[in-house]
C-alpha cells in the first residue's frame, strides 16, 4: 500500500539529474503528481523513462517547486520560477545557501515564497540513471528559515523532506554554509588531494591498497565540474578550514623531517590523538553520539555466505549497527567489519566462533 504523502498537489522539479530525479522517484512512489522540467530535453525524457514523473505542461499549477540545478544557476532559476508560478513555494537543493540568497536579494526577487534547503545525500555518479527513490532515507535535510518567511512555507519544505524519508534540520544560511564547509566541502578536497598521489603510483603499490585508502579517497570520484561550482560558492569558509589543516600538516611534516628532535614524536602522537577525538564526535546510527564495538569476520568468497552471516546474527538477536566490506586482493575471502553495541561484542564473537565463523584479531 502506498503511504499517503504530506505534500499535496503538483510538485514541479526543475533539473532532472541525480537529486531532481531522486526527488521525483520518491514522490511519485507516494502517488504525488511530479512535473519534470529541464533545460535539456534528453535529460528530462530520460528521467521520465525512469519513472521520476511526467513532462511539465504549460498549464501546471504546482504547490511546490524544487530547483535541482547546478549551483551557479540556482539563483537565476529560482527567480524565474518565483515569477512564473506566483502561488507556489520554491525551494532549492544546492549545497551552498548564502550565495544564491545574496544573488536573489541583489536581483530584487520576491523572496517571501523562497525557502532554501539542502539534502545531505548524494552519490559519486550523477544523472537520472543513478537516481534512487531512497537516496534521502535517514539523511539530514537542512531547511533554512529567515525572518519574514511564513511558517507554512517552511513547513511545506519540511514535509517534502519527511515524505522522502529525510530528517529535517533547521539552520540559518550562514550556519549551514559553515557546517558543510567542514563536513562536506573540505573532505572532498582532502580526498581529492590524497587520490592525486595515486596517479603516479606503481601497479605494485596499488595492488596493496586496502579499505583505509578506499575510505579516504571514495568521494574523490565526484564530478569536477560540479565541485568547482560548489567550492567557489563557499570558498572563504573552505579556505579558512584548509589553513588550519595546512598548519596541522606543517606540524606533522616538521616532526617527521626530524623524528629524533625533542617533542617530534609527541607532536605526531598528539595529532593522532586529536584525530581519535574528532572521530569520536561523529554521530553514529540514527544520529546518536555513541560508539560501537568492531568485529572482523572472514567470509568465504562464494554465493550466500554474507547472507548466512547476517541471518545467523539475526538468530542471535544481535543488530548490525554499521558494516564495512573489503575483498582481500588475490584471495578467495572477504572481510566484513561489523559494528555492534559494546555489550553484544563478546557474545557475538563467542557465538559466531561456535558456529564456525573465523574472527580476525
Amino acid at each position: 500500500m502506498t503511504q499517503a504523502s504530506r505534500v499535496t498537489g503538483t510538485v514541479r522539479v526543475v533539473g532532472s539529474g541525480l537529486l531532481g530525479a531522486s526527488v521525483g522517484l520518491g514522490l511519485s512512489g507516494r502517488g504525488v503528481d511530479v512535473a519534470l522540467a529541464d533545460a535539456s530535453p534528453a535529460a528530462v525524457r530520460l528521467a521520465v523513462d525512469y519513472g521520476a514523473g511526467r513532462m511539465a505542461r504549460p498549464d501546471d499549477a504546482p504547490t511546490l517547486i524544487v530547483v535541482a540545478v547546478p549551483p551557479d544557476s540556482v539563483a537565476q532559476v529560482v527567480a524565474a520560477e518565483l515569477a512564473a508560478f506566483p502561488a507556489a513555494v520554491v525551494t532549492d537543493v544546492a549545497s551552498v545557501k548564502a550565495a544564491p540568497l545574496a544573488e536573489l536579494e541583489a536581483a530584487g526577487a520576491a523572496l517571501d515564497r523562497y525557502v532554501g534547503s539542502h539534502p545531505l545525500a548524494g552519490r559519486e555518479r550523477g544523472g537520472a540513471i543513478s537516481a534512487r527513490a531512497d537516496l534521502f532515507l535517514g539523511r539530514p535535510w537542512v531547511v533554512c528559515p529567515r525572518p519574514g518567511l511564513s511558517r507554512s512555507s517552511v513547513s511545506l519544505v519540511e514535509a517534502l523532506a519527511l515524505d522522502l524519508g529525510a530528517i529535517p534540520v533547521e539552520l540559518d544560511t550562514a550556519a549551514h554554509d559553515d557546517a558543510v564547509a567542514l563536513v562536506s566541502h573540505t573532505p572532498q578536497l582532502v580526498a581529492t588531494l590524497m587520490a592525486r598521489r595515486l596517479t603516479a603510483a606503481t601497479d605494485a603499490a596499488l595492488s596493496l591498497a586496502g579499505g583505509g585508502l578506499r575510505d579516504v579517497t571514495r568521494v574523490a570520484a565526484s564530478e569536477p565540474e560540479l565541485w568547482v561550482q560548489i567550492l567557489a560558492a563557499n570558498a572563504p569558509k573552505v579556505a579558512e578550514i584548509l589553513r588550519g589543516y595546512r598548519a596541522d600538516l606543517d606540524t606533522v611534516i616538521a616532526a617527521l623531517d626530524d623524528v629524533e628532535a625533542p617533542g617530534a614524536r609527541r607532536a605526531v602522537a598528539e595529532t593522532l590523538a586529536g584525530g581519535n577525538a574528532g572521530v569520536a564526535r561523529i554521530p553514529g546510527k540514527h544520529g546518536q553520539d555513541r560508539r560501537f564495538s568492531s568485529i572482523v569476520v572472514l567470509v568465504d568468497d562464494k554465493p550466500g555466505e554474507l547472507g548466512r552471516l547476517f541471518g545467523e546474527l539475526g538468530e542471535l538477536g544481535i543488530n548490525i549497527e554499521d558494516l564495512r566490506l573489503e575483498h582481500s586482493p588475490g584471495a578467495e575471502i572477504g572481510i566484513a567489519e561489523l559494528a555492534v553495541l559494546p555489550d553484544a561484542q563478546q557474545r557475538a564473537v563467542d557465538d559466531l566462533t561456535a558456529r564456525g565463523w573465523r574472527i580476525a584479531g
